[in-house]
Parts: C-alpha cells; structure tokens; sequence
C-alpha cells in the first residue's frame, strides 16, 4: 500500500524560505520510491525577504504559502488545513525559512521557539515516521523528548540539539542518520553539500531509510 507524505516548505529561497534543490530532491525520490505526497506551507508573513545576489534585506513582505507556491507549481494547502490523520509521516525541507519562518533559531539559538500552530502539526506526527533535513533537525530536537539527531558537524548548530536532550551525530552530505525508536531520519542535506549531485545522494538515500522505518 502506497504512503501518503506530508511535505512541509517554509518559503521559496534557501536565505529566507525552502532550500529549493533540497525541495526538487525530495520530490523526485519520494517518487521514485512510490510515495504519495501533499505539500503544506504556514499561511504567514516570512520574517523578512533577501535579495539572494546581493545577500541584503530588502524592503518588502512576502508570504510564506504564496512563496512555497512557487515550488511546486501552485499545488499546495495551508498548514491549518492539514489533518495529521490522513498522513501516513512527513517531510520537513531545509532551508532558512526553518530558522526565520517556522521558528526563530536564526535569531535566538538555542532560546528559539516553534511558531506554536507550526509546532501542533510536527507533534502529532512524533508517533510516525518522519524525515528532517538540513537546519530542519534542530526543530525536531524540540519535538522529540530524546531522539538520535544529525545537522551534519557544525560545532554550534549540533550544541543546540543536545541542549534540547537529543544526541547529536556527526553525518556526512552523503548519509544519514535513523533513530529507529522515533522513526525518524534526519541528514544534512546543504549543511554540508557543496554542490546538488552530493545533496542528491543524501538525500536519496535518507528516503530510502524513511521509507524502511514503516
């Protein structure tokens, strides 16, 4: 029987949103693997825009769903109207939007909080099988009360998870790691790319792991 994902996206814009090629990925192996997937973004101003040439705030508001939007061709839903029992596990993409956007560790650390709707959804998934990837593993160290958690091997990212009670495993681009108590995987992704062909190996094989924790 084909499993049906929740995909969550947190904008359009590695700088302020969704990792973009973390997100193409996702896609593409969730399918090759005969995965069936919704995509969900929070239907809230993002924290702030980047012009991601020149790397400066710009003077402007945009909002996190219509952003995500973008990615997948229009085809998504609001956060709020996900129902957590039609899902069978989720996916959370990369991408700073994690940090600014779905919760503030971009600007607090290890004082950040989930934004509260946000953080509603990821508990009601804590019993199944769930997929973090890039920055997305910090938020999970908040979810689970103790789980295995990788963000790849960035010394001040990983003191995070475990100041939440999570132990932090150091995780190449090209793996990752599968806390089989919690069925949760959780991988790099960019963290530690260094170009699409080692993100796509990555995270190739966290689903096919995702997929075995069923």
């Amino acid at each position: 029987m084909m499993k049906n994902i929740a995909v969550i996206l947190s904008g359009c814009g590695v700088y302020d949103g969704t990792e973009i090629n973390e997100a193409v990925l996702t896609y593409l192996h969730l399918e090759n693997n005969g995965f069936i997937y919704k995509t969900f973004a929070p239907n809230k101003t993002q924290h702030h825009v980047i012009d991601h040439m020149k790397g400066v705030e710009l003077q402007e508001t945009r909002n996190v769903l219509t952003e995500s939007a973008r990615i997948v061709r229009g085809n998504i839903q609001d956060l709020a109207e996900l129902n957590h029992s039609d899902f069978d596990g989720i996916v959370v993409v990369g991408g700073f939007g994690v940090a600014k956007n779905i919760s503030d560790i971009a600007f607090k650390g290890g004082e950040f909080k989930i934004d509260s709707n946000i953080q509603e959804v990821l508990n009601s998934f804590t019993n199944r099988p769930a997929l973090y990837m890039c920055i997305a593993p910090v938020v999970a160290s908040k979810i689970y009360k103790t789980a295995k958690i990788t963000i790849g091997n960035c010394v001040d990212t990983a003191a995070i998870v475990t100041a939440n009670n999570c132990d932090h495993i150091e995780c190449d681009q090209y793996n990752c790691v599968v806390d089989v108590e919690n069925k949760l995987v959780t991988t790099p992704a960019f963290m530690r790319a260094e170009n699409v062909s080692q993100a796509n190996i990555g995270i190739e094989k966290a689903i096919k792991c995702f997929k075995d924790i069923f």
